[in-house]
């Protein structure tokens, strides 16, 4: 944050352009003085996603029951892409016929050299979750693209 601005209340910080076109920054800030420090990407400093956040990536592509729509169109590799479309009636990303009750991610692995990370994901299913199947979960690392899911590895029984 520049100097002198650490108590501006954010009413006086930002106000509306006179002819009513949004919001227009005020009082020398610039928006990096404003974003909060946890919004910058926790790449290493080789410009590699960690495991951090490469398990809140996993976490939220999975979600609760699988991924959605979007993030199976935007948030996956090509070679899954053509996974999916040569297996109707199995979700690839899942390794199942249906949706899970729930989905917890494991500890994220990163192998540097290989430039990939993966995490073990565990699907529950029965009335209670109480059966469960697992998957591999692969990340590309580079840091310089967004994070995608690049492969799925399926357990030998899923």
């Amino acid at each position: 944050m520049k100097r002198g601005t650490q108590n501006v209340p954010h009413s006086q910080a930002f106000r509306t352009s006179r002819r009513g076109r949004g919001p227009v920054l005020g009082l020398g800030l610039s928006l990096a003085a404003v974003s909060p420090a946890s919004a910058a990407p926790t790449v290493d400093v080789n410009g590699r996603y960690t495991a951090k956040e490469i398990h809140t990536f996993l976490d939220r592509f999975y979600g609760e029951h699988g991924p959605s729509a979007a993030d199976r169109r935007n948030r996956v590799s090509d070679l899954l892409k053509e996974k999916a479309a040569a297996n109707p009636g199995f979700d690839v990303l899942l390794c199942a016929q249906n949706t899970p009750r729930s989905i917890d991610i494991g500890k994220v692995t990163t192998a540097q050299s290989a430039r990939v990370g993966w995490a073990t994901v565990t699907t529950h299913w029965g009335d209670h979750g109480e059966v469960t199947a697992e998957l591999r979960a692969l990340v590309d690392l580079d840091a310089s693209k967004p994070l995608k899911l690049l492969d799925v590895e399926c357990s030998p029984e899923g």
